[in-house]
């Protein structure tokens, strides 16, 4: 395997964090080759990275000077304990960025996750909290930031923002980063958004819904705007919901930019779903700077914005055990969660092997030739991108 050829090249600029030099036996790069390729094959925690190197010991002596043999699990823990996570970080976008996204149209859902395990009650250390971009339709993770606490996602996603390139897409936040600074981030990067609004904004809250409410009744106001109504029916699992969407704007444009910043339009999403007979409402309220001719990608950005929990909240927690990880020494809790991130945007984007991630992890562990498959990955995302240019 040549290294140039895959994603590992754009890890090579992370520095060696190790100051004792005389101490120094065990190659920083192969270190690291080791990790990410471990995560790739179902390894999670030193002590099994430490495993997977030493049952594939002789295939790595091909490409890996390990010129003292495989690490202990203690050396891998404490070196990543002690990588700057923002450097790490910055090579994980420069990745992404090689891989020449289309985000345009694309729904980027942010939204934040606790790494329960992370914590330490007797040195009164707190779970790490990391806020990620989730590109619903391409599948992979663009980038995410730490934050002490949930509290703090507000200071973060402008963080996160900066970091990643968002032109042309639809940004969907929960009701945590309905904010006039975020919103006026996103507009300024060329994006919309779509933020969800709850009744911990209850003046804001109130004004939106006293607005789609009178227009239910007719009123006069409500003729001024302008709006369109879709309806969504779904049939799963003995369950049968439908949803009402509704998008409002306003003849006037700067009836609504004026009080926020790029608002064009106020949505509602009205759900009924029956079980087993018995019948639950429910509404929810958006602002969004698409307009009520845009109730498509209204639908859509609501609809999938949920895709963050599923396809990497959930894979996390299920597929690389995440929250039961004890991981949680200097840097290493926040730099083997990048790592994890890696392995899970190789592994989706690996699209031979129609079963689910876990069994794609064990594949790669089994299967060098399979490994390399998802190793290729990024360079096939790349290829197909240059196609697609050519035949335009």
């Amino acid at each position: 395997m040549h290294l140039s050829e895959t994603f590992l090249r754009h890890f090579e600029a992370v520095d060696d964090p190790r100051m004792d030099t005389h101490n120094r036996r065990h190659n920083f790069h192969d270190i690291l080759v080791i990790t990410i390729l471990g995560a790739i094959c179902g390894a999670d925690t030193w002590t099994e990275i430490c495993a997977f190197a030493e049952a594939k010991s002789d295939w790595l002596k091909t490409f890996l000077e390990l010129p003292f043999g495989i690490p202990s699990h203690d050396t891998f823990g404490r070196v990543f304990s002690l990588i700057n996570p923002k450097e790490f970080e910055e090579c994980f976008c420069e990745w992404i960025a090689s891989l020449t996204i289309d985000v345009s149209k694309e729904i980027i859902a942010i939204d934040g996750k606790t790494l329960r395990g992370s914590h330490n009650r007797k040195k009164g250390l707190k779970p790490l909290h990391l806020v990620s971009a989730w590109a619903v339709n391409n599948r992979v993770t663009l980038g995410q930031v730490k934050t002490e606490e949930k509290s703090n996602e507000i200071e973060a996603i402008p963080r996160l923002l900066k970091i990643i390139d968002v032109k042309g897409s639809i940004i969907t936040i929960d009701a945590m980063g309905c904010q006039k600074k975020i919103a006026k981030q996103i507009i300024e990067q060329g994006a919309n958004y779509v933020l969800s609004l709850k009744e911990n904004q209850e003046t804001l809250h109130q004004d939106v819904s006293s607005i789609l409410t009178k227009g239910k009744e007719g009123s006069k106001k409500y003729k001024k705007m302008l709006n369109r109504i879709k309806l969504e029916k779904i049939r799963k699992h003995g369950r049968i919901e439908t949803r009402r969407y509704t998008l409002i704007s306003a003849r006037d444009p700067l009836l609504f930019s004026l009080r926020w910043p790029g608002l064009k339009g106020i949505g509602m999403l009205e759900t009924t779903r029956t079980v087993n007979n018995e019948v639950e409402k429910s509404t929810r309220y958006f602002l969004t700077s698409l307009e009520y001719e845009d109730i498509d990608d209204f639908m859509r950005a609501v609809r999938q914005h949920w895709g963050i929990e599923i396809n990497l909240h959930w894979s996390l927690d299920v597929s690389f055990k995440e929250d039961l990880n004890r991981v949680r020494i200097g840097h290493a809790a926040e730099n083997l969660a990048i790592v994890r991130r890696i392995a899970l945007n190789l592994l989706k984007q690996e699209k031979t092997h129609k079963n689910g991630i876990s069994c794609r992890r064990k594949s790669a562990g089994w299967d060098n030739k399979y490994l390399l498959k998802v190793l290729e990955a990024d360079l096939n995302v790349a290829k197909r991108k240059e196609n697609v240019v050519q035949l335009c």
